[in-house]
This record gives C-alpha cells, sequence and structure tokens, in this order.
C-alpha cells in the first residue's frame, strides 16, 4: 500500500487490510493519546457529511493533532472559480493529511497526483468511500469473528450507493456470497458484475426483500436512496420507500446476523429494529472514530506503539 493516499479500497492488498484491522482494535482500546501532537490535518468537506466529518475530526483531536478546514464549500475560494488543483496544492503548505470529500468521481484521485501531502478519500461522488469501508469491514471481522465466508445481503440503493461498491471490492479478497436486492433503476453496476464474475465470485440478484433472502444472511446492509444521486425526482419517487426492514422480519433470521447501515437513514430501518441486539449501525459508526484514526496514523507513518 502507497502510504501516501488512501484513495480506493482497491489500493489495500488482504495482508493491509487485515493489519489496519489490527490497528483499528488497538485503536478501540487506546482511543485517547498524543502521537498526533504537532500534526494538522485539513478536512476539505466539498460536499456535505456528517458522521464521516465529525468523526475524522474527532480522531485527530482525540490523538492530540490540530483540524483546519470547512464543511461548507460555499465558503472557500472555490466559489470564486478556484480549481481544485490550486485549492489542495494551497492546503498542502498549511497541513500534513488532507481528508476530502467531493461530488466528483476521481477527484481524490486527481488530489493524490497534485497534492505534497497524504490524502484520505471521504468519499467522491458516486464511486468511493475508502475509510467507511474500513469501518464495515471492521464491524464485520468484530460481530463474526472473521471476514472469511461471509453471507452478505446488500439493500437498496446498489447504483448510486459508493458504501456498497467499495464494501464489494474489500470482501472480494475473502469468498463472499453477495446477496444484491435491489430495483431495477438501483440495481448493481454492471461493472461491479463483471468484477465478481472476473474473480469468481458468488453472486444472486433479487427484485424481493422477502424473509428467505433475510434468513441467509451474516450480514444484511442497508442502504439509503439517495434524492442527491437523482436528475429526476419523479423516478426518486417511485423507488425511495421500496424496501423497509421491520423487526418482525427478523424472526427467523441467524443468531449471529447483524444489521448495518452506513447512516443517515430515512425510512429503510424502521425503529423498531432499533432495540434487537442484531441491530448494530449505531456501533457501526462508533467504530468509524477508531478506523479513521487507524488509516490517520498509516497515513502519516506513525506507529501506533502496540504492545508486542
Amino acid at each position: 500500500m502507497d502510504k501516501n493516499c488512501f484513495v480506493s479500497i482497491t489500493d489495500l492488498s488482504k495482508e493491509d487490510i487485515l493489519n489496519l484491522l489490527e490497528d483499528v482494535k488497538y485503536f478501540e482500546e487506546n482511543p485517547n493519546q498524543t502521537i498526533l501532537n504537532g500534526k494538522i490535518v485539513a478536512t476539505l468537506f466539498f460536499e456535505p457529511s456528517t458522521r464521516t466529518r465529525l468523526s475524522f475530526e474527532t480522531a485527530v483531536n482525540r490523538l492530540g493533532g490540530k483540524v483546519i478546514g470547512f464543511s461548507d464549500a460555499s465558503t472557500t475560494s472555490s466559489s470564486k472559480g478556484e480549481t481544485l488543483k490550486d485549492t489542495i496544492k494551497m492546503v498542502s503548505n498549511y497541513a500534513d493529511l488532507i481528508v476530502m470529500r467531493h461530488y466528483l468521481e476521481g477527484a481524490a484521485r486527481y488530489a493524490s497526483e497534485v497534492s505534497s501531502v497524504p490524502i484520505v478519500n471521504a468519499g467522491d461522488g458516486s464511486n468511493q468511500h475508502p475509510s467507511q469501508t474500513m469501518l464495515d469491514l471492521y464491524s464485520i471481522w468484530k460481530t463474526q469473528g472473521t471476514l472469511e465466508n461471509i453471507n452478505i445481503v446488500m439493500v437498496g440503493d446498489l447504483k448510486y450507493g459508493r458504501t456498497v461498491h467499495s464494501l464489494l471490492q474489500a470482501l472480494s479478497l475473502f469468498n463472499p456470497t453477495f446477496h444484491f436486492v435491489a430495483p431495477k433503476e438501483l440495481e448493481m453496476p454492471e461493472e461491479y458484475k463483471v468484477f465478481c464474475d472476473k474473480n469468481n465470485i458468488k453472486y444472486i440478484e433479487y427484485r424481493e426483500f422477502t424473509d428467505d433472502v433475510i434468513n441467509l444472511a451474516d450480514i444484511i446492509y442497508m442502504t439509503r436512496v439517495q434524492r442527491e444521486r437523482f436528475t429526476d425526482l419523479i423516478e426518486y419517487e417511485k423507488v425511495k420507500n421500496v424496501y423497509t426492514l421491520h423487526n418482525s422480519m427478523l424472526e427467523n433470521s441467524k443468531p449471529n446476523v447483524k444489521i448495518l447501515h452506513p447512516l443517515p437513514r430515512v425510512n429503510e430501518i424502521a425503529y423498531d429494529v432499533d432495540e434487537n441486539p442484531k441491530a448494530y449501525y449505531f456501533q457501526q459508526a462508533k467504530n468509524g472514530l477508531f478506523a479513521r484514526q487507524a488509516i490517520i496514523c498509516k497515513m502519516l507513518g506513525i506507529s501506533t506503539k502496540k504492545q508486542q
């Protein structure tokens, strides 16, 4: 893995992922340290975010570093026409690492090519969200005891959902079976199905979210239908509430099953699921703090000083 960027989950080998998961575990056990003392991290969010931005900023603060940046691009010089290249080059002068979310696919890769400091992709359009993938992998690893041979049901917006695209690529290293549940308008893009075929990854597509599918799952990964990705709001209205998980639907599910969701949710998980011990999405979000601490330290080449 190139320590100077974390743009795509495909930047990591299987060994890299497993090593990074051990680092995440270490930070869950030791979240408050001073190992980023003297370091400045810039958070550049050209697109709205709550959990990702706050967890990155909390990660830096809990490790003794400092944060600069913005959460609203309209308050920056980009609103005056400054190019992304110039913004990145300018911020590179002030920070030791840049965490960036952008609405354009490929923006993070481009930023990594022009920046003099490490870039961490916090989401670029509907393309990749690799730090979310690391917290998802950690949540699966922690609750299932392994990443190998997982039956994972992905539900909802599989077309625009960058979290499921990144997770699919990462889990492909661990012999999963994918169950894709989506309406025709939001099905998994062809390129990812071709990727599965080329790598001998098993997948099955469904239009209905039935008990039979739920009862197969080790992990149920729910996603929000993202209004902001639609140019045609009539199309959005057609599919926005197509799948909702209710507590009663989990009655015969596997004892080990956990429900994940990158959040925010709208209507896709009913509130009656929240008290079910199989619901894991709030703990999943908490794991984001530790995952991002591990990623930041890895990119900066800072040892976790784990006890041997």
